[in-house]
């Protein structure tokens, strides 16, 4: 896939002294033109100040946003009312730098809980990083705007042909703290495809249910989540539907069919989101967990999660220990229907594809609720595995889910034991 970012963009990322490391820690995302905008934010009952305030600025201007400010090394979460006042400030001295309208730059901040942002970094940041923007400078914003992250996490796609295409980049953080109950991380996409504000944010839902909200690496959900789409239309390519094309007349603007927009901007999610498990602190292994024959769709992801956060399931995937029957008592206790003596269970080396669960010689260790017949040595080998898939099959209807995980090792522990110091 070409590295080439959407028309109309700018980006940097500098360091503002935010980081006690000294790297680089705060990004700019910057469009010439107006955005559409759609967002997903944390479910978290303590939201962050930039939440808070991006969630008012995404309702009140849908179409005329212009820039993203991240900073990484303080969260400004649980800072009550000054830390809102600083969010707004943070804004504020981001569109003075760029000499854009008020309440046109959304902000986000990542890092520790409870600290005020250093406002006079931040303004210094801000400043520098306004110098700095280029097109290719997206590789720095992303680099920017990581904590844990051993590396930066960066998808491009390209939609249609010829003149009816568009471009969609996406970069994203999170490797710890990491249990969606939206999206866990902060995600920002941006595409030169023009996009109605509201056909926006249900594209960006969809999208985000299936790849950042099925993911988890330790059941945290954090209080800063959130996920920004920006269109500003800079292609000349006009997303909409089948029925509004062919009503048009072939004069420009060009169009572009609703479904494959969204069919790319979800595949962009999912490869982002599956980034964050890979790199996920203290990570070995990347496991995909499908649950199949639920009785509701609901019912397979409560399943799929449950297994997923098991601390004894992901301890023992990091031991290589084929102690199988966590898996099933993790779907147990999740609340969804079961019936055992209906439930299979197969377990696999992952195979190649967008982790969707594409599997080499499955073993299958269970049948309608009895435990079957199996070499330890075959199992406790597939637990070995880098990339593990375990199919769970509930025999109950329909309902269908995947979700992606990792492994919990003891650098989890070592790492987040001394996060602040």
């Amino acid at each position: 896939m070409p590295n080439h970012p959407p028309l109309g963009f700018t980006f940097s990322g500098v360091a503002a002294g935010i980081k006690k490391t000294g790297a680089a820690d705060l990004a700019l995302i910057v469009s010439d033109r107006p955005c559409a905008a759609a967002a997903v934010f944390t479910q978290n009952a303590f939201p962050a100040a930039p939440v808070l305030y991006d969630r008012a600025l995404v309702a009140g201007n849908p179409a005329g946003l212009r820039a993203v400010a991240v900073n990484a090394g303080c969260a400004n979460a649980c800072t009550g009312d000054a830390g809102l006042a600083d969010a707004a400030e943070m804004a504020a001295l981001t569109e003075r730098a760029l000499g854009l309208p008020p309440r046109s730059a959304a902000v986000m901040s990542t890092g520790v809980i409870g600290p005020r942002l250093p406002m006079a970094k931040i303004a210094d940041g801000v400043q520098t990083a306004a110098g700095a923007l280029s097109a290719e400078g997206w590789d720095a914003a992303s680099r920017a705007i990581m904590t844990t992250d051993t590396r930066p996490k960066v998808a491009f796609r390209e939609v249609g042909a010829g003149l009816a295409s568009a471009r969609i980049f996406g970069m994203c953080k999170g490797a710890g703290m990491i249990h969606p109950n939206m999206a866990t991380m902060l995600a920002v996409i941006v595409t030169d495809a023009a996009v109605e504000p509201a056909a926006l944010q249900v594209m960006l839902r969809q999208a985000v249910d299936v790849s950042f909200n099925a993911i988890s690496i330790d059941g945290d959900t954090s209080t800063n989540d959130t996920v920004l789409l920006l269109a500003n239309g800079a292609s000349g390519t006009v997303v909409t539907s089948p029925a509004s094309i062919s009503s048009q007349s072939t004069n420009l603007p060009i169009y572009l069919e609703t479904s494959a927009f969204a069919s790319a901007l979800t595949s962009l999610c999912i490869d982002l989101a599956q980034q964050i498990v890979r790199d996920g602190e203290g990570a070995t292994k990347f496991i995909t967990v499908r649950v199949e024959g639920a009785a509701s769709d609901t019912d397979a992801k409560q399943a799929a999660k449950a297994i997923a956060n098991s601390p004894l399931v992901k301890t023992a995937f990091y031991g290589g220990d084929a102690n199988w029957g966590r898996i099933l008592a993790a779907v147990g206790y999740s609340g969804a229907a079961v019936e055992p003596g209906k439930a299979d269970l197969w377990i696999a080396a992952g195979g190649k594809g967008e982790g969707r669960g594409e599997v080499t010689s499955p073993l299958q260790l269970v049948r309608a609720g009895q435990p079957l017949p199996y070499l330890e040595e075959a199992a406790s080998a597939i637990f070995a595995e880098p990339e593990i898939v375990v199919r769970v099959q509930l025999g109950l209807g329909a309902g269908a889910a995947t979700v992606w995980t990792c492994d919990l090792s003891h650098d989890y522990v070592s790492i987040n034991g001394h996060y602040r110091t």
